[in-house]
């Protein structure tokens, strides 16, 4: 009865970890790894497994750092179950195929440069179809609801309130007459957030893996992040720009829409035209609204009193490359949310390409930027980048919105844990090393918390706990 830290360990992305019981297998999660070139190369490199051995997939949620690799896993052999709720097999498969998508396009526009220097042709990391093949695999289960996924393991979901269909995952296990349980807390949700629930809270287990994206900062209170929000609007009306927010099309581009809709004569949105550019934010809205049964209770009566939330008078869908185009001629007055949320690819960077050096152009960043990405180079103040080879001077004023943010703050993750009882081992995932070591201090100190930052490769025996 072991585990193995495989992923996200000391960084944030590429989720990965391998329960090992008798002659069982299981990943939890299986994410790609994000960020710059050198961490892209990362997801070509060969499993710590041979995917063939592994029995079954308990995937947390749908975000890309968490099932990015899913189609790479069956594609190299893989064959068992993938379990996670049925929301995220909905996400999953808008999600997985546009990452095929862009893998496929991403390598036919690098071999054509390869080609012409007689150097030789990539393949891409999989393709649409592997992605396709991979959600046959796919199982929606409920949360709240114990199933026995083989002899002495049971999985139970919770809801993680980070995104649609996000989970925190109970895996029971029973070996030799021994019994652990082991709880992964996932991406666990920022508290009060529009839309969804907070996080359950559990109380018993002998090993908790938790997130730590933001175990070093706290956010700033909804109400401050909603007129901070206010006030780049009316400045970006007094400059007469345009305002370009780069958001993840699964939760954040729902959140905002929603808060658009509750604020929008407050904020003046009115005077604005408003683009969601991304076909993939378009059909997430659509499961969305299919999903709102599991909304809290205060987003279900607004979809029950009025209706779709994300919906707004002077909305613009643009889905096809053309008319995302066209929203490139507009010089003011426009906002424009598109993907990706990091700015490492999608029909942001296109955007950014357009407005980035226009002086009253605003940039507000609303979610976690990686290091190695575009985002993160804005967000720290790079003067220039280079896109498409072209440098671009940065002459926009760039915001982050740290409120915003869809994971848990330091006050949250010490929160989320002090419910549990007899305090257990903890072992730290999903955030930089900075991060980490100062929410282990702070658990230390607040509750005597025997916790360190999972290793690289690191197995712990279960039985020893």
């Amino acid at each position: 009865m072991k585990i193995q830290f495989l992923g996200a360990t000391e960084y944030v992305t590429g989720s990965c970890h391998l329960l090992t019981l008798g002659r069982y297998s299981v990943l939890l999660d299986c994410g790609l790894i994000q960020g710059g070139f050198d961490d892209d190369e990362k997801n070509h490199q060969t499993f710590a497994f041979d995917p063939a051995t592994i029995d079954a997939v308990i995937l947390s949620h749908a975000h890309l750092d968490h099932s990015g690799r899913l189609p790479l896993l069956v594609k190299q052999g893989f064959t068992g179950p993938v379990y996670t709720h049925h929301a995220s097999v909905e996400l999953c498969q808008v999600m997985l195929e546009d990452s095929g998508y862009l893998n496929e396009r991403s390598v036919e526009w690098e071999n054509k440069k390869r080609e012409r220097r007689g150097q030789p042709l990539l393949e891409p990391l999989y393709t649409q179809d592997d992605a396709k093949q991979a959600l046959n695999n796919f199982n929606g289960i409920e949360y709240a609801k114990p199933l026995q996924i083989f002899p002495g393991i049971t999985v139970t979901l919770f809801d993680a309130g980070h995104i649609l269909g996000s989970a925190i995952v109970q895996l029971d296990l029973a070996e030799h007459g021994e019994q652990r349980t082991v709880v992964f807390s996932g991406d666990l949700g920022h508290s009060g957030a529009p839309i969804l629930k907070n996080p359950v809270t559990l109380h018993h287990a002998n090993l908790v893996m938790m997130e730590s994206t933001y175990g070093n900062r706290l956010h700033r209170s909804w109400d401050e992040t909603w007129q901070e929000l206010g006030e780049i609007f009316q400045t970006a009306r007094n400059d007469k720009g345009n305002i370009l927010i780069p958001a993840f099309t699964v939760g954040r581009t729902q959140e905002i829409l929603y808060m658009f809709g509750q604020h929008f004569e407050e904020w003046g949105l009115a005077d604005w035209q408003i683009f969601l550019d991304s076909p993939m934010a378009i059909e997430t809205n659509r499961i969305y609204s299919k999903y709102s049964h599991i909304y809290n209770h205060l987003a279900l009566r607004r979809y029950k009193n009025c209706g779709n939330p994300f919906d707004l008078p002077n909305l613009h869908l643009t889905e096809s490359t053309e008319a995302s185009m066209n929203v490139n001629k507009i010089a003011s007055g426009a906002i424009v949310i598109a993907g990706s949320g990091m700015c490492t690819g999608g029909r942001i960077k296109h955007h950014l390409k357009h407005n980035l050096w226009r002086k009253h152009s605003h940039i507000v960043f609303v979610g976690f930027q990686a290091r190695g990405t575009l985002g993160r180079a804005l967000v720290d103040g790079a003067k220039q980048v280079t896109l498409w080879g072209e440098t671009i001077n940065v002459n926009a004023t760039v915001h982050t919105i740290g409120g915003l943010s869809a994971h848990a703050d330091q006050d949250g993750l010490c929160n989320w844990y002090q419910h549990f009882n007899n305090r257990p081992l903890v072992k730290l995932v999903h955030g930089e090393a900075d991060a980490q070591k100062v929410l282990i201090q702070k658990l230390k100190n607040d509750f005597n918390a025997p916790v360190s930052a999972a290793r690289e490769g690191e197995t712990l025996d279960l039985l020893k706990l």
